[in-house]
């Protein structure tokens, strides 16, 4: 009895904190021990994928010889900086996936300039540490550099040209992170690969009191003075940054060059009033599946069935919290994989109440017939679900493996309504059952059970 009473708490608990979060599209807990700072400060809003909410899909490659080689190493980092650079670009719900040996699939939700980011995914990333000498260039600057070519630095190229030197390139970087000094200055400070800390000590040693700039495909992202000789790897880029400048520019130089160039082989746009016609459908879609299993279980399995339906709506209630928390990008399988974890719930109701029938024709009162009726039908729940488990892993793992979002997103709904649902059919179906059943008797009330 005690153990029902502290399970109802926390369930009870569980309850109000997912409807918080369900109803919500934005949370902020206060600070108590400071005013202008927050425990909690996200959004929650439901994360839509690319097929319910519209937007870009473009399948890239490698844009290198046929005959190359393409590690699967460099393809993970091109993915990586690709994404860091969407991200950047202020871009939301990205996915971008590996496909093949020298491919990859990106998702671009809710963009309603495809062209602008085509033309994005097409620049070459090409970031560089460029001798401005003692001339000082403005953010967003575009200037000519000597880099992959054989001319010599500061030659015109035409009339009133300049071509300026690159020190060297991004891929001397090794991190890049915002720091802020104690009056409240942000910079950013970042680290050198060995084989790039001589050329910048050797540079920066006879260069000091002059201007390098930090440029970004031709574009100057900060052009910051020489203090110092930076002879041990590491230093500081400071300036005027704003903290968002500050992460921007940090993210800019951790994910600025490519690793291999790439093309777009292919893209499609996918339009809002599809993606939302999508929506109505699955939502109205997943309204009737749980209506009509919602009735199913009241009118076979009546009063234990009514119980079970509670627990079926804590269910999705605890399900599209962790949708929101972690988050997930729901997409059209993605709904399809919540749907069938609705199924999977109520089939280890049925098993559990198929037993509670048994045990009760046997004539054991209501409390051994609830506890015999879980114990005997544990075992196959648990190898049902663990067999599912197991599938969505693999189903993952392919997914990933080969640029199949639609997998992916199935198989992580899947998982997550199976994990939800192994709790509300063993602990919230049981501790209801319990809360509501103890004080019947079977004898007077037999229909109220199918008997």
């Amino acid at each position: 009895m005690r153990n029902k009473n502290v399970w109802l708490v926390v369930i009870a608990i569980l309850t109000i904190f997912s409807l918080w979060i369900d109803f919500s599209k934005y949370i902020k807990i206060p600070n108590p021990l400071n005013d202008s700072q927050y425990l909690v400060d996200r959004d929650v809003a439901v994360k839509l994928g690319l097929d319910l909410r519209g937007g870009l899909q473009a399948l890239l490659e490698a844009d290198v010889p046929a005959d190359a080689t393409v590690t699967a190493e460099q393809l993970v980092a091109t993915t990586n900086t690709l994404q860091n650079r969407a991200n950047a670009l202020g871009v939301s719900e990205v996915v971008m996936q590996t496909a093949g040996d020298r491919r990859i699939v990106a998702e671009f939700p809710g963009i309603s300039n495809p062209e602008e980011m085509v033309a994005a995914l097409k620049q070459t990333a090409l970031l560089e540490f460029v001798d401005m000498g003692k001339t000082p260039a403005s953010k967003g600057v575009v200037i000519k550099t000597d880099f992959g070519l054989s001319k010599s630095p500061a030659t015109p190229t035409n009339a009133g040209e300049i071509i300026y030197h690159t020190v060297m390139t991004g891929a001397g970087l090794e991190t890049a992170s915002v720091s802020r000094s104690t009056a409240g200055v942000y910079g950013i400070n970042f680290t050198l690969k060995p084989d790039a800390t001589k050329v910048f000590g050797d540079y920066t040693t006879s260069h000091v009191k002059q201007y390098l700039a930090i440029v970004l495909d031709k574009q100057v992202l900060s052009a910051p003075t020489i203090n110092e000789p930076i002879t041990d790897g590491s230093g500081l880029i400071s300036g005027q940054f704003t903290q968002a400048e500050a992460n921007t520019l940090a993210i800019q130089l951790r994910s600025g060059a490519l690793p291999i160039p790439i093309k777009v082989v292919e893209s499609r746009t996918v339009g809002p009033t599809l993606g939302e016609e999508s929506l109505r459908k699955s939502v109205m879609a997943g309204i009737i599946g749980l209506s009509v299993i919602v009735l199913f279980m009241a009118f076979y399995y009546r009063l234990p069935g009514v119980v079970a339906d509670l627990a079926l709506i804590c269910y999705a209630i605890f399900t599209l919290m962790l949708f929101k928390l972690i988050p997930v990008v729901l997409t059209l399988p993605g709904i399809a994989g919540f749907i069938l974890s609705v199924g999977m719930a109520v089939d280890a109701n049925v098993l559990i109440f198929e037993r509670l029938k048994e045990e009760l024709r046997a004539g054991r009162n209501l409390r051994q017939a609830i506890d015999l009726a879980w114990s005997r039908a544990w075992p196959s729940i648990r190898d049902s679900n663990t067999s599912t488990l197991i599938t969505c892993l693999i189903l993952f793992i392919l997914g990933n493996r080969f640029g199949a979002g639609i997998v992916k997103g199935f198989s992580i709904t899947l998982a997550l309504g199976v994990g939800v649902s192994l709790f509300t059919a063993i602990i919230v179906t049981r501790t209801f059952l319990h809360a509501v059943l103890d004080r019947i008797k079977i004898a007077d009330q037999s229909r109220w059970f199918g008997l």
